[in-house]
């Protein structure tokens, strides 16, 4: 069975509130797959979902093809780091890591190699009490790859990293996906979600609302605008509207053109003997198709249910 994180159909109810209101997406092997959405969109709940933490009203969250609790060993099919903060304070991290190795019949052989590949080496001996966040981000980070798992789950693994750490992090995820690994990304952070992932699933209101690349996401929210500089800006401006373009100045010489694409800018303007010094097409950050996205999908609180209503 291929390594996939296969959500379909969830709902899921706190109370009055709809957490989850028919979440479905798949994460395929081989990419790093960002799952963002604004507070509220039921990220989380949908990751303990997907670890048998929460149990939904409806739908199915599976790992390569079973349910979390019909796992054997699960840490050999999925490595998770939810929440970097849960470990013993008083334990070392070797100690908490082979806590959990010898849990799942792991050797301490294993132990030592993820510490390695974290770059704990030099604090394995250390209590994790005294961790920073960015160092307890790394030991649960090598919790995850203890069973050498083929699916992997990280909710907001950037946080606490100092730069050195944000260049490892995302060189490592990238690497886990290289090995043709299923890799789940939750993050808050859209610049390096735009360096990270290949793919994205945005969440908003219990739901999906986005569910495609990174590249073409950002090439929706570019459209077709363009930024033109010109001298002869009210010509180039008259050449552009009667050719159907939107134009507005942004500058003394500088106009923002939509409606045309930057080459057809060029061929008209070129057509009408109207100089320009510099034509550049729009290429939208991750964080501003994001924002576009997102916009109405705000957190929420559902109508009561019929037998909630009094």
């Amino acid at each position: 069975m291929e390594a996939t994180i296969e959500v379909t159909g969830l709902r899921k109810r706190f109370g009055s509130t709809l957490a989850l209101d028919g979440m479905s997406f798949i994460v395929q092997p081989g990419q790093v797959t960002g799952f963002v959405g604004p507070n509220g969109a039921g990220k989380s709940t949908t990751m303990r979902v997907i670890l048998g933490l929460d149990a939904p009203d409806q739908g199915s969250a599976l790992i390569s093809g079973q349910p979390y609790p019909r796992l054997r060993r699960p840490l050999s099919h999925i490595g998770a780091m939810l929440d970097a903060a849960a470990l013993q304070p008083g334990r070392t991290a070797r100690n908490h890591l082979l806590w959990l190795a010898h849990s799942q019949g792991l050797s301490g052989r294993r132990v030592d190699e993820v510490i390695e590949r974290a770059g704990l080496t030099s604090a394995a001996r250390r209590k994790a009490g005294g961790f920073s966040l960015g160092m307890r981000q790394r030991l649960g980070i090598a919790a995850a790859m203890l069973g050498d798992p083929p699916v992997l789950m990280f909710d907001e693994p950037f946080n606490g990293m100092d730069p050195e750490g944000i260049v490892w992090m995302r060189g490592y995820l990238r690497y886990l996906a290289a090995e043709g690994r299923a890799v789940l990304v939750s993050s808050h952070l859209m610049s390096e979600m735009q360096d990270s992932a290949d793919h994205l699933v945005v969440a908003g209101r219990g739901k999906v609302i986005a569910d495609t690349s990174v590249a073409e996401l950002i090439a929706a929210a570019s459209g077709d605008r363009v930024t033109l500089r010109t001298g002869a800006r009210p010509e180039a401006m008259t050449v552009l509207a009667h050719a159907g373009a939107t134009v507005a100045a942004t500058g003394r010489d500088t106009l923002a053109v939509t409606g045309l694409a930057a080459e057809q800018v060029v061929a008209r303007l070129s057509e009408s003997g109207v100089g320009f010094s510099e034509i550049s097409a729009h290429r939208a950050s991750l964080e501003e198709a994001y924002m576009e996205l997102t916009r109405d999908a705000v957190e929420f609180r559902a109508q009561p249910a019929e037998e909630e209503v009094r």
